[in-house]
């Protein structure tokens, strides 16, 4: 079977860590299964941005679940891309945004959601959860009802 995955360049290779935010470093692949739904689940659980007021860090659990089309994200990449954060100053609810909406970007999926857990600091924390089904479709329908019934606790 052909993989078709000669064109990654993370996966096997020593790379640096992009000392800022890094879409390019993201790397897709062909799925070997698109004729199914299924779900792929990624977890980081040592995510860090900053904070674009006080440059303070912020920590965060990042959950990015999704239905694969034609196309999936290559897991090393998605850690590069997930560390070039860690200089980037955006708020809670511009990363998990701007994650998601990159991952479209590269994979156009059928379906995706992407939930930040960042540790409290003030006293306080916050879970933004971002999702999306590509329109048109059932997945679209999906996205509504995932949104809609969203229960974080």
């Amino acid at each position: 079977m052909d993989r078709k995955q000669d064109n990654l360049q993370a996966l096997g290779h020593k790379r640096q860590i992009p000392e800022d935010y890094a879409p390019e470093v993201l790397e897709a692949f062909e799925n070997q299964h698109p004729e199914r739904d299924y779900w792929v689940l990624f977890n980081c659980p040592e995510f860090t941005a900053m904070c674009p007021i006080t440059g303070q860090p912020d920590f965060a659990e990042i959950k990015i679940m999704y239905i694969p089309d034609k196309r999936m994200v290559e897991s090393k990449s998605l850690k590069l891309y997930l560390f070039s954060f860690r200089n980037h100053g955006d708020f809670h609810e511009d990363c998990v945004n701007t994650i998601m909406d990159d991952l479209i970007k590269l994979m156009d999926p059928r379906y995706i959601e992407v939930l930040g857990l960042f540790v409290p600091r003030g006293g306080i924390s916050i879970h933004p959860y971002a999702n999306y089904g590509r329109p048109g479709t059932s997945y679209e329908a999906l996205a509504a009802q995932r949104l809609a019934t969203y229960r974080p606790f």
